[in-house]
């Protein structure tokens, strides 16, 4: 496998594909439509071989327009086609408009949507609003998305989710739940981020073939990273290596009554080839640590002039997996701060920089998004209103590399492309495995990766580990479940564990 990332946009930088494609290559929206709807007909047609009968629910828009041209097609293969149409026909475009008319006189049955329709098919093709609707639907909209999903019919979603905003990911009033998307030019970040992550389904791109060249004109304002970019980091080891090689991780927390989370991550940095690891955590907890895992070293820490001296043989450390913020945990933490060493931050190691003035450049900030809400002194749905902006907004006010979690993990790091991570699910959302994710980059970290490249291949491998563990059933999936996927992983670069 080619190491590679795939670039995402945001609806500006669509348009702007579609501006040069009409300018320099002769490719209007009308050549444009046809061959959307041809690969989306090519895409139903592997998906749901089976499918006999294909109801489309067509808006006024171009996204419209690509239903009605994959209803001619589809008709022409010998399905039995019928077309909802939702708005006045005399506000459609007049694109769309063209395409209407040309399904019609394919054969295809087009009716106007109402309220009351029962939808009895094998299958829905959404194709109601696209890309460029960004405020709450028109109660039309609402009535024909709802009638959707009352259907239980799996769905095909042209682009994107009718309802989802393209460059958020939020839902605009109420949205489809699609089986699958086939999204057009290139991945938006609405698909792959916030509410929009849930609503997609199985992603797939189709480029329209556009010319290669038009990827020099138009930036992207993220991208989503194989795992493949990152094998160079996972190549095997000389027959001579020692543990020093492998760097040294210091997780420090594990306070009173949480001595489980400083665990997992310990084990998560053993797990993904750190070569020693040391927990300093409370005197009281100690004894506990390492009898499951007698290979790690277990420190009994009360005060910070003790934590100075382990301070002084590790390379990285993970701050704040269990830490609390009592005393000690604050104690503790400001002689973590006032170290030169690269920093993890997690848990109460995040909580304890709310209200600061720190920058720093050699840190990795995790938080889950109400961490985030607390640090940036905004309310959790300001962060998951716009992710992307959220994250950037961590890395500018702190400093380093700003891992923002949750459906669609987006990391932002200095001179690079924000990365969106398309992997994880919804089994992963249990105690722990923020833990866990802290003490993969703290691993990697400890083995010379460079913080952003380190953060971005955690966050990867983190989230395909969950996926591996996941096969098992997602419910009553834990934590400590993606320790051994995480071995399987660093061991094989191309990511087929």
């Amino acid at each position: 496998m080619l190491a590679m990332t795939s670039p995402i946009y945001q609806t500006e930088q669509i348009r702007e594909f579609e501006r040069l494609a009409a300018e320099r290559y002769s490719l209007g929206d009308e050549r444009l439509m046809q061959k959307a709807g041809k690969a989306a007909l090519d895409f139903m047609l592997r998906r749901w071989g089976q499918a006999e009968t294909i109801v489309v629910f067509c808006g006024g828009g171009h996204n419209g327009g690509d239903g009605y041209v994959l209803a001619a097609l589809a008709k022409e293969r010998g399905l039995k086609v019928k077309v909802h149409h939702v708005g006045d026909l005399a506000n459609m475009k007049p694109l769309t408009k063209r395409m209407h008319d040309a399904a019609k006189n394919a054969g295809v049955s087009i009716v106007a949507f109402e309220e009351k329709s029962e939808i009895h098919a094998d299958l829905i093709v959404d194709a109601l609003c696209g890309i460029g609707v960004n405020t709450v639907l028109r109660d039309d909209m609402v009535q024909a998305i709802r009638c959707i999903q009352r259907s239980q019919t799996p769905i095909f979603s042209l682009d994107i989710p009718s309802g989802i905003d393209a460059d958020t990911g939020n839902v605009l009033g109420v949205a489809v739940h699609a089986n699958a998307t086939l999204t057009f030019i290139g991945y938006k970040l609405g698909l792959l981020t916030g509410s929009g992550a849930a609503y997609t389904g199985e992603l797939a791109m189709h480029d329209l073939q556009l010319p290669a060249e038009l990827h020099t004109y138009v930036a992207p304002i993220a991208e989503k990273d194989h795992f493949s970019l990152f094998s160079h980091y996972l190549k095997p080891r000389a027959r001579d290596w020692h543990k020093g090689l492998s760097g040294h991780v210091l997780v420090v927390g594990g306070g009173e009554g949480f001595a489980g989370a400083a665990r997992l991550a310990a084990e998560a940095a053993l797990r993904v080839g750190a070569g020693r690891v040391t927990l300093a955590v409370w005197p009281g907890n100690a004894d506990l640590m390492n009898v499951h895992y007698p290979e790690l070293m277990c420190q009994g820490v009360a005060t910070p002039d003790a934590l100075k001296l382990l301070l002084e043989r590790v390379d990285v450390v993970v701050l704040g997996p269990g830490l609390t913020q009592t005393d000690w945990g604050q104690a503790l933490w400001q002689a973590v701060i006032e170290t030169e060493l690269p920093l993890v931050l997690d848990a109460d190691g995040l909580n304890l920089l709310v209200g600061t003035s720190l920058n720093k450049e050699n840190w990795v900030m995790t938080p889950h998004p109400g961490e985030a809400a607390r640090l940036l002194g905004v309310s959790v749905p300001d962060v998951q209103s716009d992710r992307l902006s959220s994250a950037k907004a961590l890395a500018n006010q702190f400093g380093g590399v700003a891992v923002l979690k949750g459906a669609g993990t987006v990391v932002v790091a200095p001179n690079s492309l924000p990365m969106i991570c398309d992997k994880g699910n919804p089994g992963m959302a249990t105690a722990g495995m923020g833990d866990v994710l802290s003490g993969v980059i703290g691993g990697l970290m400890a083995q010379s990766i460079p913080l952003s490249e380190a953060a971005k291949l955690g966050v990867l491998v983190h989230a395909m580990a969950g996926d591996l563990a996941a096969k098992e059933g997602e419910r009553g999936m834990i934590a400590s479940d993606l320790l051994p996927y995480l071995r399987r992983l660093m061991n094989h670069s191309s990511g087929a564990a």
